[in-house]
C-alpha cells in the first residue's frame, strides 16, 4: 500500500463489526487492486503506442481515422429515428410551401392583368404611348428639334401635361 493509503487508513477507524483480521485483508486486497490498476495502465499505454506505430507504418494517419469516425457517425445519424422523422417534416414542409408559392403566385399574376385590363391602366399606357411617340416620332422624322426645356423650340412643351 502507498503512503497515502496508510495514511488514509490510519485516519478513517475501522468499520463497526469488522475484526481486525478482515480489515488487515480488506486492506491487502485494496493494495493489491491498486497495484493492478497501475500494471493494466501501463500495459495499456504500451499497446497504445504500438497501435499508433502500426498505423504509421500502414500509413493511416489521424486525419484518416477522423475521416473515417465522422463518416460511420453521418451514417449513424441518417438511419436514427429522429433523422428519418425530421427529414420527412422538412419534406412535407418544402411541398406546402413550394404550393403556397405557386398558388401565391398565380393570385398575383391573376391580378396583374386584371390591372392590366382596367381603365386607369390602359389610360396611362396611352399617355405614355403618346409622350413616346412625341419623342420617338420626331427623331424618326430626322427632326433634331426636340423641345426644350425654356420654350424656345420648334414645339412648346404643354404647361402642366397630366399623366
Amino acid at each position: 500500500m502507498d503512503s497515502a493509503g496508510q495514511a488514509l487508513a490510519a485516519q478513517t477507524p475501522a468499520v463497526e463489526g469488522l475484526t481486525e483480521a478482515e480489515e488487515e485483508e480488506l486492506k491487502a486486497e485494496l493494495a493489491k487492486v491498486e497495484e493492478e490498476i497501475v500494471t493494466l495502465r501501463q500495459v495499456l499505454a504500451a499497446k497504445e503506442r504500438h497501435c499508433a506505430e502500426l498505423k504509421r507504418k500502414l500509413g493511416l494517419s489521424a486525419l484518416e481515422g477522423l475521416k473515417q469516425n465522422l463518416s460511420k457517425s453521418w451514417h449513424d445519424v441518417q438511419v436514427s429515428n429522429a433523422y428519418k422523422k425530421t427529414q420527412e417534416t422538412l419534406s412535407q414542409a418544402g411541398q406546402k410551401t413550394s404550393a403556397a408559392l405557386s398558388t401565391m403566385g398565380s393570385a398575383i399574376s391573376r391580378k396583374l392583368g386584371d390591372m392590366r385590363n382596367s381603365a386607369t391602366f390602359k389610360s396611362f399606357e396611352d399617355r405614355v404611348g403618346t409622350i413616346k411617340s412625341k419623342v420617338v416620332g420626331d427623331r424618326e422624322n430626322g427632326s433634331e428639334n426636340l423641345p426644350s426645356p425654356t420654350g424656345s423650340g420648334a414645339k412648346p412643351l404643354p404647361d402642366h401635361t397630366p399623366f
